[in-house]
Parts: structure tokens; sequence; C-alpha cells
């Protein structure tokens, strides 16, 4: 909540326009303010559920970790297509059931998304 504050005062100190007409403040303090509204629905949930023990599995981290770098690093080197193949696949082992068939739906729906953004948006994306 302190980081959506820091980063939401900041955004007010740039123009922020309207929808319409957006200003350099206006991304940055919705995005913020968001992010404080959900740090703020957090705490104030807390104080109505049960505490619950947080078990931290590393080997889980390390694979979600993994699978990120390898999807920065085939993306950049293959193409993006393998590198989020790589990602589904290798986050897929940090779940507690692996389906392959799951997997490549996943893979399917992110690559159609990204071909979404490469060709309507126009992002320089390296699909290919």
């Amino acid at each position: 909540m302190a980081i959506a504050l820091a980063f939401g005062l900041t955004a007010l100190r740039y123009p922020i326009g309207d929808l319409g007409r957006a200003g350099a403040g206006l991304f940055p303090a919705m995005v913020s303010g968001l992010l404080l509204l959900i740090g703020v629905s957090t705490v104030v949930r807390s104080f109505f559920v049960e505490p619950v023990k947080l078990d931290l599995h590393f080997k889980n981290i390390a694979l979600i970790l993994t699978s990120l770098c390898g999807f920065a690093l085939i993306s950049m080197y293959l193409n993006m297509i393998a590198g989020i193949v790589f990602m589904v696949f290798c986050s897929a082992f940090a779940g507690s059931s692996n389906s392959w068939v799951r997997n490549l739906k996943i893979s399917a729906g992110l690559i159609a998304m990204a071909l979404a953004l490469q060709k309507l948006l126009g992002l320089n994306l390296p699909l290919f």
C-alpha cells in the first residue's frame, strides 16, 4: 500500500488530463489507485478471516523463476512462441497436477493473445 501510495502521489505531479485525452500521470495514477484499493481490501479482509500458516515451497519458487528466466532467454535468442511454451510447461511442474493437454491449451491461448497484441496493436513482438 505504501508503494502504491508513493507512486500515486508522484503521478499526481504530472498532468492527468481526462480519458479522452490522457495526460502523462493518468495511467500511473489509475494503476496505483487500483493497487491501493487491493491493499486496503486485503488488510480489511485480514481482520475477518482466520490466519493460515504460510508454507514456503522453495522448489516451486525456483521453478517459477526458472520458467520466467527461460521465457526471457528463449524469446530473445529463439522466438517468443517457444518461450511461451517453455514457460507454461516449466511452471506447470510447480502445481499439484500436471496435464499436458491443459498446458497446450494455455500455451495456445497465450500465443493467440500475443498474436493479437502484435497484429492489432502493432507491438514489436518476436513471435516467429
